[in-house]
């Protein structure tokens, strides 16, 4: 499947049949500046896509990670709560916010391939 995009800034990476990592893009981090505090939801919480699911702020602003998929959080990045410069740092790896075991997998058809996205944020 390789890595999709949401229109609202988020990576998705399938990993195995229905689990999810997600982050933000480079352009996203780029856009908020240095983070300064994220707070992520808790392992067990059950999200929808669409919601806000965790609260990003930055020097600049604060703004939302919106869930681009829906299903149920496994996992979540505890070292950004001391370290949310690694979001800056490296946002598509060491970076990452949450692991999602997926309730409905059809939902990956409807975010962008890399094309798609780099084509939307030209715009």
């Amino acid at each position: 499947m390789g890595t999709k995009y949401s229109t609202d800034h988020e990576w998705i990476e399938l990993k195995g049949e229905d689990e999810v990592v997600i982050g933000i893009t480079d352009f996203a981090q780029e856009q908020l500046g240095d983070l300064v505090y994220i707070e992520l939801p808790s392992i067990g919480d059950e999200i929808t896509c669409g919601d806000n699911i965790s609260v990003i702020e930055s020097v600049k602003a604060a703004s939302d990670l919106i869930a681009p998929v829906s299903g149920e959080v496994v996992d979540v990045n505890n070292q950004l709560e001391d370290e949310p410069e690694l979001v800056s740092e490296d946002p598509m790896g060491e970076g990452w916010f949450i692991k999602v075991k997926l309730s409905d997998i059809s939902e990956l058809d409807d975010l962008m391939d890399e094309s798609a996205y780099q084509a939307f944020i030209e715009d």
